[in-house]
């Protein structure tokens, strides 16, 4: 609405977001669109704020080191959302707002009377963007539904883990991520959409459909033919060779080799070429019928060198691989280094504190992380007073009330 004065450069530099979710579903949306120079104003709960305060590893002093991350980019102010004078204030802050995002259990909106057929008739351009476990509509939409439910009933927690041991979990939480970037997608396809008609919509990303729509070919597999994807460890069915092997000095890199011509290349780097004309080996299809063995072989010659003799043949012999990296890993290699993969933000707590940098990066209107996480309310005067208009009196007594 060109109404953000804000100048971060960013591609969406101008746009306004009233992210009014919890936790990690919405936020990370949030936060994607902060990224790329969205100003996103943070509706906070006054007192508690967003439990994200909370969650993740903390300092000795019970500070979150999540929330500089998923809230970096971003204003603060208090708003009590279940009292009709905060949800006037919500109206007033949509007036002038492109986006509303929002993550609550569907119905809890239209119960606020602040559903997005009420917002569209105080401004018919605003894209309102709805992140939930089950989506807006059908029979599970009021469930209650975190992204581990997401991930387990979109088909992602079956296939992931030990074929011996129960279905594992992620080490993130990768269900919400998902929905939450699905969810961006759908806003900017509505924004260049509202571009050309001045029409705003609703977008309705929904936990469950965005794991299953990573999910691959497993549905028209088992339509087809039946097959259900099992749980399979460290390796995809019939894709060989691909995957961790150990080294000489007891480390472990990656290698996906599973290619025709990169396999060949492999079995030189082994100086084992016959392997690539023998028939257990020479197809793709036939690597697949023989993966144990195949990766039993290839796992014997790793261990007769060190991971940097294994990295340089690799790289040698134009072979894709990776080390298995941890943070320590991240923060000493040189590529990203290079590419400014991580950044550092000054905290006004911690100091200067490590965290990803913006992805992807565009060569013209880069992302960029400009202020870590802020405090609850900061932003409370900037908004209330510069953006609404509001005088102290009012402010006063709305905090008195308990709204701010």
């Amino acid at each position: 609405m060109g109404s953000n004065t804000d100048n971060t450069g960013g591609p969406l530099s101008g746009l306004r977001v009233i992210e009014m979710g919890t936790l990690l579903a919405g936020p990370f949306c949030g936060q994607l669109l902060g990224d790329f120079g969205a100003e996103v104003i943070k509706v906070e709960p006054p007192g508690k704020g967003d439990p994200m305060r909370e969650w993740g590893q903390e300092k000795a002093h019970g500070k979150s080191l999540w929330w500089p991350v998923i809230a970096r980019n971003k204003k603060s102010v208090t708003l009590n959302l279940r009292e009709a004078a905060g949800q006037e204030l919500v109206r007033e802050l949509v007036k002038d707002a492109d986006f509303l995002l929002e993550n609550f259990r569907p119905g809890t909106m239209e119960k606020w009377q602040l559903g997005y057929e009420e917002l569209a008739k105080i401004n018919p351009r605003l894209i309102m963007i709805r992140v939930s476990g089950f989506g807006q509509t059908g029979p599970y939409a009021k469930r209650a539904g975190f992204g581990a439910v997401g991930e387990s009933m979109g088909g992602l927690r079956y296939v992931c883990g030990d074929p011996r041991t129960p279905p594992s979990r992620m080490g993130i939480s990768i269900g919400d991520s998902l929905a939450a970037t699905f969810a961006c997608v759908g806003a900017l396809s509505a924004l260049h959409y509202r571009e050309r008609t001045g029409k705003g919509q609703m977008v309705d990303s929904a936990i469950y459909e965005a794991v299953l729509n990573m999910m691959e070919s497993l549905i028209t597999e088992y339509d087809v033919v039946g097959y259900i994807r099992e749980r399979q460890g460290s390796i995809l069915p019939n894709v060989a060779p691909s995957n961790v092997y150990p080294t000489k000095d007891e480390k472990l890199q990656l290698i996906a080799a599973n290619q025709d011509t990169v396999f060949k290349r492999l079995t030189v780097a082994m100086k084992r070429p016959e392997l690539a004309e023998d028939p257990r080996y020479s197809t793709h299809t036939a690597r697949g019928r023989h993966q144990q063995e195949l990766d039993d072989l290839i796992s014997e010659w790793t261990r007769t060198v060190t991971q940097e003799e294994l990295v340089a043949l690799m790289d040698e012999h134009g072979i894709p691989s990776g080390g298995i990296y941890r943070a320590p890993e991240m923060l000493i290699d040189p590529h990203f280094e290079a590419r400014k993969a991580i950044v550092e933000v000054m905290h006004p707590e911690f100091g200067k504190i490590k965290m990803q940098n913006v992805a992807p990066k565009l060569s013209l209107t880069p992302g960029t992380v400009r202020s870590a996480g802020p405090e609850l309310g900061q932003h409370n005067d900037e908004v209330y007073k510069g953006l609404l208009g509001l005088d102290d009196k009012r402010l006063a007594e709305l905090h008195a009330q308990g709204i701010i």
